[in-house]
Order: structure tokens, then C-alpha cells, then sequence
């Protein structure tokens, strides 16, 4: 069975809204997840901005195996793996596996079915940017990723879990769906090159 409408309930979004907002109704035992780990064109709450392009060097020369699921950014606590990472035309994609044979890895997954965490955050070494002095935005345009993190608090408020993997379920729709009502949010600001 795949997800529909019922998994991912409209609800009326303010621009910036988080776009996956309410997508966390039924979660699976397998630990599966997918969203969002960052999102291009968008200021953080770091006065960080990211270009499109600004993954794919550390992405081809690390792989997803290179770069590391932990909670809170907590290298104390890997709770899983990345299964894949890709930059879309909205940001960098990121599918998971929680190993679920770790304590803390089956804690957030409890966490994640009751809706009290689904923030995603980025851990990185800025290799190439430059900072506007007018408005002191960091405008990043090459990364090295390190390691991507389960939050309770995203330093970029809309790098969300999209929704986590029923048993035999595709999410390849319901991103879509969510792609689109974020492209749709009113007074969403163009990615700047």
C-alpha cells in the first residue's frame, strides 16, 4: 500500500512554514525516513544561505556511508545510517535507516510516531562562501558534509523529516505532493546564483 492524503493531512501554511509540517500521522517498526536535511535559499537561524551545488563535492567524494546519522549532533550518539543523500532542486534529500538494535536509535523512533521530533541538521565545514557585510548572510557555496542529525530544533526551521517509512510503503508521491506545496508557499524567496 502506498501513502495517500490521509498520511500527509492538509492544514493551511504561513510562508516559511516548515513544509512537512503534520506528515509524521503512522510510522512502521523498520525505522525507515526520509526529508529534507537542508533547503537551498533559505537563511538559517545561523545567517547561513545555501547554494544549489554546495554538497556535491563532499557528496561524490564521501558517498552517504561517509557522512554519519547521530542525534542532536552528539557524535556520542550515532543512531543509524544514511541509506542514501542527494541534492534536488529544493535542497539536500536524505533517506535513513535507524538501527534500531541501539537503545537511543529506538528512542527516537518513538519519538518520531509520537510527532515530538522530526528536525533534521546539517554538520559541516564551510569550504567555499562569502558573507554579504550589508546584511552579514553567509551565502555557502561549497560544504563539507560530516554528518547529518535527528533534532529536536533545526538551525534551518524547514529541514524536516518528511514522513517515516511504513512497512512496504513508497514515499516517492507523498514527496512530491510536499515539493510542490513548498514550491506553492506564498512569499517563498528565489534561489539566488
Amino acid at each position: 500500500m502506498s501513502l495517500d492524503a490521509r498520511a500527509f493531512p492538509r492544514r493551511e501554511t504561513k510562508a516559511g512554514a516548515a513544509p512537512f509540517a503534520g506528515a509524521l500521522a503512522r510510522i512502521a517498526p523498520d525505522g525507515r525516513f526520509e526529508g529534507y536535511a537542508a533547503l537551498f535559499g533559505r537563511v538559517d537561524l545561523g545567517r547561513d544561505l545555501i547554494l544549489p551545488g554546495a554538497f556535491a563535492h563532499s557528496l561524490a567524494e564521501r558517498g552517504a556511508g561517509g557522512v554519519r546519522l547521530l542525534f542532536q549532533h552528539d557524535p556520542a550518539e550515532p543512531i543509524g545510517t544514511w541509506l542514501g543523500l542527494h541534492e534536488d532542486s529544493l535542497g539536500l534529500y536524505v533517506k535513513g535507516q535507524l538501527t534500531l538494535d541501539v537503545a537511543r536509535a529506538r528512542e527516537v523512533l518513538a519519538l518520531m510516531r509520537a510527532g515530538a521530533i522530526d528536525g533534521l541538521s546539517i554538520g559541516f565545514r564551510a569550504v567555499e562562501g562569502r558573507t554579504d557585510p550589508r546584511t552579514r548572510v553567509r551565502r555557502l557555496s561549497r560544504i563539507d558534509l560530516w554528518e547529518v542529525s535527528v533534532v529536536t530544533f533545526p538551525m534551518q526551521p524547514d529541514a524536516r523529516i518528511a514522513a517515516v517509512k511504513r512497512a512496504g510503503d513508497t514515499l516517492a508521491g507523498a514527496i512530491r505532493r510536499g515539493a510542490r506545496r513548498l514550491r506553492a508557499l506564498p512569499g517563498r524567496r528565489p534561489v539566488l546564483a
